[in-house]
């Protein structure tokens, strides 16, 4: 077996893990990452260590899922404590770093009142000596900048932290996977080696090219637990990939924000959040099966775990020619560069795109287009609505956009032109600020403050006045985060009265009602446009 030639199996699950936590981009960038780590890893170790019955009696109540709740049994009390003072060994520096950030923070607030920070810098605690500038807004309010290409060079990068584990899935059912920490388990095998070794493009290459065992061991610097190893393979072909040769525009919809949008000289892939292949196949699903050989660009909306997936992303870097990303917004605790994440972990070609930037592409062009919302009124630029046009045809993703400001849009819609398809995002609850943010914060906000500030998307109102303006031929609801296969990142389980699936359905119903194609999409979609000789 060791020199036959094999695939790797389709249903490999690929947890990346950063201190054994699930990774995602703010885990990576060294200034968040030591916030996170003081501020919600060790918080979350120390509760379940001190109160594990509340941990498991939460795990229970499907109102808590998603929340700061360990999900073990109390037996496991005695591995979390243990993980608890690994963490505090072996991130001193980014503790240090986190509470130099806070305490320095917090004097900047109280002493910079409008007069030259000169003074200051003189008194920045010396873990910041070095990567930070000092800056006010136009209104005298201060703030921390961080020279984040400084960080990575920095003894705060510890790409050792890094992991990956790999596992057989048979289902979609995953725990929430950001409150809780991967421990050691029998069916899991966890690669010590970081996001960008050259070795896991070999691995995750050898789901459609076989390759001899010895070789990807070799690759991956195996050591031992060979047997599980072994397990992850198998001498059965996937089904061909096919690449779409047709003369139109083809879109398929594999879930969530992910789109893929091509003709027979480019495939575009949005937001890539895709379903591994099982026997249990439950909700018909695209799956990395029915991705093309080749991926010409990757277009990412935002900086959030479900739009930019570590998990997926890795697993197609070897296809991937070109990933493009908003701009950040240069130094800001809380819109780290997308950019340099990307970078540092791997990714060669990453491209950075502003408002009204476009990329010409094999039969057409790639517009980024401004969006507002779902980021709790932070000043966070990382993100960007996507406009294709390929063969005449016009497409417009604009995600997790809440049309609170339609004067964009009007603006927008004057420049954009004819519409063919229009993507809209309505998770219009929200999770608060400080579901996603509150790590970050160096105050605690009030809970009423907290609570306003909401991670939303557009209601029934906002969409449909969005609607009116682009004037779209077709419209579909998406990025709604209901298939099952993503779950445990946003923790969404929806029902018939959930606020999003009312607002939702009530656009659908006043669209087609104007006999306007419209639909909430779930599971997969594949739809053909034309090619227009306009």
């Amino acid at each position: 077996m060791t020199h036959q030639t094999l695939y790797l199996k389709q249903n490999v699950l690929v947890e990346p893990l950063f201190n054994q936590w699930y990774a995602w981009s703010y885990l990576i960038a060294p200034a968040t990452a030591a916030m996170y780590v003081k501020n919600w890893h060790l918080n979350i170790l120390k509760s379940f260590v001190s109160t594990p019955k509340i941990h498991v009696s939460a795990q229970k109540n499907p109102d808590m899922r998603g929340g700061p709740f360990i999900d073990y049994p109390e037996e496991r009390v005695s591995e979390i404590k243990d993980l608890l003072e690994k963490t505090l060994q072996e991130n001193e520096s980014l503790l240090q770093f986190a509470n130099a950030l806070q305490a320095f923070d917090e004097k900047l607030q109280t002493e910079a009142i409008g007069h030259s920070l000169e003074a200051l810098y003189q008194e920045i605690p010396e873990p910041l000596q070095g990567y930070v500038e000092l800056v006010y807004d136009l209104h005298n309010h201060p703030s921390i900048c961080f020279l984040e290409g400084m960080l990575y060079r920095s003894p705060y990068y510890r790409s050792s932290a890094q992991s990956i584990a790999l596992s057989l899935i048979n289902q979609d059912d995953r725990s929430f996977i950001l409150t809780t920490p991967r421990l050691h388990e029998s069916q899991y095998l966890n690669l010590p080696i970081p996001f960008s070794h050259k070795g896991l493009d070999e691995l995750f290459e050898m789901k459609t090219v076989p390759k001899t065992l010895i070789y990807i061991k070799e690759q991956l610097n195996l050591q031992n637990n060979y047997e599980l190893f072994n397990s992850f393979f198998t001498d059965e072909p996937p089904q061909p990939t096919q690449d779409y040769q047709g003369k139109d525009v083809r879109i398929r919809y594999y879930g969530h924000a992910c789109l893929l949008i091509e003709t027979s000289n480019t495939h575009i892939l949005i937001d890539p959040v895709i379903s591994y292949k099982y026997d249990d196949k439950g909700i018909p699903r695209y799956t990395f099966e029915d991705l093309p050989e080749k991926i010409d660009y990757v277009l990412i909306t935002h900086n959030h775990q479900d739009h930019v997936l570590f998990e997926v992303l890795l697993q197609l870097r070897h296809k991937i020619q070109t990933i493009v990303v908003p701009r950040s917004g240069s130094g800001v605790l809380v819109d780290p560069s997308l950019k340099l994440v990307l970078k540092n972990i791997g990714f060669k070609n990453v491209l950075e795109m502003d408002e009204l930037e476009e990329i010409e592409v094999a039969d057409g062009v790639l517009t980024g287009l401004p969006f507002l919302g779902e980021h709790s009124d932070l000043n966070i630029r990382t993100k960007l609505a996507h406009l294709i046009r390929l063969k005449h045809r016009s497409i417009l993703c604009v995600a997790d956009s809440n049309n609170i400001q339609p004067k964009l849009y009007d603006h927008l819609s004057d420049l954009i032109g004819e519409l063919d398809i229009l993507f809209i995002g309505m998770e219009c609850d929200g999770a608060p600020l400080s579901w996603l943010y509150g790590p970050l914060l160096t105050k605690q906000i009030p809970r009423k403050m907290d609570q306003s500030r909401r991670l939303d998307g557009s209601n029934y109102e906002r969409a449909l006045d969005m609607v009116e303006r682009f004037a779209p031929k077709q419209v579909y609801v998406y990025a709604m985060g209901q298939e099952p296969w993503l779950t445990h990142l946003t923790s969404l389980a929806y029902t018939e009265t959930s606020r999003p699936i009312v607002e939702s359905n009530k656009l659908i119903e006043e669209c087609n009602s104007r006999r306007l194609a419209c639909e909430r999409l779930f599971g997969k979609k594949e739809i053909i446009l034309p090619v227009s000789q306009r």
